[in-house]
């Protein structure tokens, strides 16, 4: 399991994996608004999409209420970038 850290831009024109910053922080754009939780939920669907996962598999640990998140997957970090890096990611 990896922890990923995640820099979210709610309210986006679009659902978007940006990619890795300088410092390690996954960035990501979504469309939904950051209230009832809404941008956490899409930012989960558009990682376990991103990533090949199922939803659940894809776990919030940090940052509810943040821009940054921390999300936990069952993937090593290295396989993580390898997959966001891939063909539809």
């Amino acid at each position: 399991m990896a922890k990923l850290t995640v820099r979210v831009t709610p309210r986006a024109g679009r659902d978007d994996v940006e990619g890795f910053d300088s410092t390690g922080t996954l960035r990501v754009r979504v469309r939904a608004a950051p209230a009832d939780g809404q941008a956490n939920a899409a930012v989960a669907a558009l990682l376990a999409k991103a990533l090949g996962l199922p939803g659940r598999d894809v776990a919030l640990v940090h940052g509810a209420a943040a821009r940054v998140k921390v999300f936990e997957v069952p993937l090593s970090e290295d396989e993580i970038r390898a997959r966001l890096a891939g063909p539809g990611g």
